[in-house]
């Protein structure tokens, strides 16, 4: 068994964060985004894995390596033009025709794949789609089983009596077990899209086709800076149960310095009298100065936060320079090497 991980995506959603960073190795918890993902398929004992790439393939491939510092085995497919997430898969797949384990590059999720396998081999389904519970199912494309746990039909983005009659509330979670029968409904070379295209040529044909809910495992799509930031406060808050919490490294910080015992420090972060840093993630190399207040935020490497600046529910990309009594207010999202003159508020 093998698996494929599309992280092809310009992570639009996240700008600017992803100007000079793909959405694929953007750090949470100080640590590239991917590795979390490798961890659930390592654990489920998949080690051979293709990242499907797209954006800034090298500086992925330069994080990540050939994957044995992690303890798998990684290849890297590069789309010569966009192929959509079905194309994707028949273009990594293809040569090697074995049941594969798909994840959408941007779920955050400690969900047991060991389980969704086993799920999938006891049905003999030819696809299974791993699906999530959500309160508000307007915004996502709605997959309804039956009390057997088949697909029976799709519903995109419900509205009016269509979601009024809705007896589910479950939405395709990016995680797919396929067999490799499935590569032969995807033309080669051609731009196909799962959700669009080839779902619903499973389904039309009557093929075996499952759903497994995830009831109590953790799900978040991190691709807008809210939900990046949420990801934090969910680590830092020990929501996430089945994915070990990154901890501080060593970091210079003075004992006149206020850190709270959830917030995380990075390698080679200085921290001096007066400080005060609340529930947030302070990457390597971050210097902050006397007097500064950091608060339900994430920094970014290499930043620098000047004498009394408060930072509040924001996020701070790499090499920045905050300048002295800046005020950086709730939602914000700075980019890299931005720099904020004193006083500034934003």
């Amino acid at each position: 068994m093998q698996a494929l991980i599309l992280a092809g995506g310009k992570g639009i959603r996240l700008r600017p964060l992803t100007v000079y960073t793909p959405k694929p190795i953007v750090p949470v918890v100080n640590r590239p985004f991917l590795l979390y993902q490798i961890d659930i398929l390592r654990e489920a004992g998949v080690t051979d894995i293709t990242l499907s790439l797209s954006y800034q393939p090298d500086k992925i491939e330069h994080v990540l390596g050939n994957g044995s510092e992690f303890g798998v085995n990684l290849r890297y497919i590069t789309e010569a033009n966009p192929m959509g997430t079905g194309g994707a898969y028949k273009l990594a797949a293809e040569s090697l025709r074995e049941t594969t384990i798909v994840l959408n590059g941007d779920i955050l999720t400690d969900l047991k794949v060991s389980e969704v396998v086993k799920f999938h081999q006891a049905n003999e389904a030819a696809a299974t789609l791993t699906l999530v519970p959500v309160t508000d199912v307007s915004r996502f494309g709605v997959s309804e089983v039956d009390n057997y746990g088949r697909i029976v039909r799709f519903v995109e983005k419900p509205q009016g009596e269509e979601l009024a009659d809705l007896k589910t509330n479950t939405i395709n979670a990016g995680v797919y077990i396929l067999e490799p029968s499935i590569l032969d409904l995807i033309a080669k070379d051609a731009n196909r899209s799962f959700e669009y295209d080839v779902f619903p040529d499973i389904l039309s044909r009557g093929l075996p086709f499952f759903g497994y809910v995830m009831e109590d495992s953790y799900w978040l799509d991190i691709g807008t800076p809210e939900n990046y930031l949420r990801a934090h406060h969910d680590f830092l808050s020990g929501k996430i149960k089945g994915i070990e919490r990154p901890e501080s490294a060593y970091s210079d910080v003075t004992t006149k310095a206020d850190i709270d015992k959830r917030s995380v420090l990075g390698e080679g972060c200085t921290v001096k009298p007066g400080a005060r840093i609340l529930n947030s993630v302070i990457g390597p190399g971050v210097y902050i100065e006397e007097k500064a207040v950091i608060e339900n935020s994430v920094l970014w490497s290499h930043t620098k936060v000047s004498t009394a600046a408060e930072i509040r529910d924001s996020i701070i990309g790499r090499s920045c320079h905050i300048g002295r009594n800046v005020t950086v207010g709730e939602g914000s999202v700075i980019g890299d090497k931005t720099t904020l003159t004193d006083y500034t508020r934003v």
